[in-house]
């Protein structure tokens, strides 16, 4: 047997279409029923159960009670990196190629679990690489910790977590990086509570308002 992780379990695990249309689902950040994560995956709710059961032991799910229904949702921004990995793989991998979602609003702005992801998203990374807001092992450089400041953003803020204040994030659309881990999360949380963006309702689309978009481009230059 040959040692090291077992990436056979967690690949069978998403594997299935159906398992893997319930994860997709998630990627918004979402959790959902059973009963709602069934109607997506046009099957019963038994047999979503079934499934379901399946992705919480895998620690692929998080599951939580709240009065008589039980919330899904993925275990953490691990397994949604692996997801965006897994369809940017695919969709290299499938002919015709096809790079990332034909929808023209979810190839410019999207949530990827918690984080902006899209042309907006990979723009934004490479602006902050670019003007050495990051410097190169992606700590926040002094230029980058005044920028954050001019949208009202400080890291002093920020709740204390064990995640990594920044990482980078294959973009599914885009092959190319965006910004995630913490300050990714911080970063569009700030954008939706200024009414820069808002979320679609039952959609991974960051829909960005003209002056919302206007004052992106300001800072981002």
């Amino acid at each position: 047997m040959t040692e090291g992780p077992d990436i056979a379990r967690v690949a069978a695990l998403v594997a299935d279409p159906v398992r893997s249309a319930m994860l997709i689902a998630l990627m918004d950040g979402r959790a959902l029923t059973a009963t709602e994560l069934a109607g997506l995956g046009g099957i019963t709710k038994q047999t979503a159960s079934s499934h379901l059961a399946k992705l919480v032991d895998g620690d692929v799910l998080a599951v939580e009670a709240q009065g008589r229904h039980r919330y899904f949702r993925l275990a953490g921004a691990h397994v949604a990196s692996l997801l965006e990995a897994m369809m940017v793989f695919s969709g290299d991998a499938a002919p015709p190629l096809r790079t990332g979602p034909r929808d023209p609003a979810l190839r410019k702005a999207r949530i990827c679990y918690d984080h902006l992801a899209g042309e907006m998203g990979v723009r934004l990374f490479e602006r902050m690489v670019q003007d050495r807001w990051l410097a190169d092992d992606l700590n926040i450089t002094t230029h980058g910790t005044a920028k954050l400041a001019e949208i009202g953003l400080s890291l002093a803020d920020l709740p204390p977590s064990n995640r990594p204040m920044c990482r980078a994030c294959l973009d599914w659309s885009q092959r190319r990086q965006h910004l995630a881990g913490r300050l990714g999360q911080a970063v569009l949380d700030r954008m939706l509570a200024q009414t820069w963006a808002r979320r679609l309702p039952n959609s991974r689309v960051i829909s960005f308002t003209p002056e919302g978009e206007r004052r992106f481009n300001g800072w981002v230059g």
